[in-house]
This record gives C-alpha cells, sequence and structure tokens, in this order.
C-alpha cells in the first residue's frame, strides 16, 4: 500500500516529538536533583526503536510483502491503541516522563492514569511491545516483528530492572 510509508514516517515524527518532550522533561528533572541510571542500554533502545522503523520499510520493499487487509488493519488498528496508551502514559508522569531512567528524589510514585492499576506496572512497555509487533504485520513485516520483539523483550528486561533498582534507591517500590 502506498501510504505505509507514510505511517512509518508518522510513527517517526512521533519518536521525535517523544524526544523534545523528554528533553524538556530531562532539564526539569535535572533542576531537582534527578538521578539518571541505565545510561548503558540507551544507544541499543534508540538503535532498537530506529531499526523497528527503517526494518518494516526495508522488509516491505525487498520482500515485496504483500498487504493483507484481514491482518493489516486489526494491526492498524492495535498500533493506534498502542499509541493512545503511550501518550496516556506521557500525560500522565507529566515532567517525570522519559525516554531515559530518570528518578527525582522525594517524588512519590505516580497513582493516576494507566498508573493506577497496581497491577500494571510499566504500560508504556506493552503500548512499545504491542507497536513493535502491530507496525511492521500492518504490511505482512513478520521477520521484522519477530526480530524486534526478541531483541525487545531482551532490552526491557534490563530496563524494568534498571529502573525498579533506581526507584528502590529512592525507597520507592513499584
Amino acid at each position: 500500500m502506498p501510504w505505509y510509508p507514510v505511517l512509518i514516517l508518522l510513527v517517526g515524527l512521533e519518536r521525535l516529538a517523544e524526544l523534545v518532550v523528554a528533553r524538556r522533561n530531562a532539564r526539569w528533572s535535572m533542576e531537582r536533583g534527578a538521578i539518571v541510571r541505565g545510561q548503558g542500554h540507551y544507544p541499543f533502545m534508540v538503535a532498537l526503536h530506529t531499526g523497528l522503523l527503517a526494518g518494516c520499510l526495508a522488509e516491505v520493499w525487498v520482500a515485496d510483502r504483500p498487504f493483507i487487509p484481514a491482518l493489516g488493519w486489526p494491526m492498524l488498528a492495535l498500533v493506534v491503541a498502542a499509541q493512545g496508551l503511550r501518550w496516556w502514559c506521557v500525560t500522565a508522569l507529566g515532567p517525570r516522563w522519559n525516554t531515559q531512567v530518570i528518578v527525582v528524589p522525594g517524588l512519590p510514585l505516580v497513582r493516576s492514569g494507566p498508573y493506577r492499576f497496581g497491577w500494571l506496572r510499566h504500560p508504556n512497555y506493552i503500548a512499545v511491545a504491542v507497536e513493535g509487533v502491530a507496525l511492521p504485520l500492518v504490511h505482512s513485516a513478520w521477520t521484522t516483528a519477530l526480530i524486534f520483539t526478541v531483541l525487545n523483550a531482551a532490552l526491557m528486561r534490563e530496563r524494568i530492572r534498571c529502573e525498579n533498582q533506581a526507584l528502590a534507591m529512592l525507597g520507592e517500590v513499584p
């Protein structure tokens, strides 16, 4: 479908908007004595998310992946839902949301938005996982979906461990 590259471009622009928000929020956090953790895995995360977008386009083009409406339309709905969940998280966390692991001493855990559900500790990562499967499958790029999912699972294991340690260091238990 000729609109698929436009969809990937829109998701890429959304990622750039995230970086703008994250940079602003990092300044806010640093002004309040923030602690930054997990810088070692951050470049891998940036590369993985960039690779997802590039992989979606490359696989569709190189492997001539078709758009299958019975798969593509539900996957597009999941992509939109994942974006909604992601921005619900960003809104709920306000200036504390970031693409990096940054915690501000003395601030309590956020318990609003999707964070009010105690059983749902990392809702933004659910959005990332859903998007990582659904975005490639909008246009049958199953190899990209599989590779991203496997690499993202390893990254999320490290990322969640890092976040939990940072919060525990502050005396907060997620």
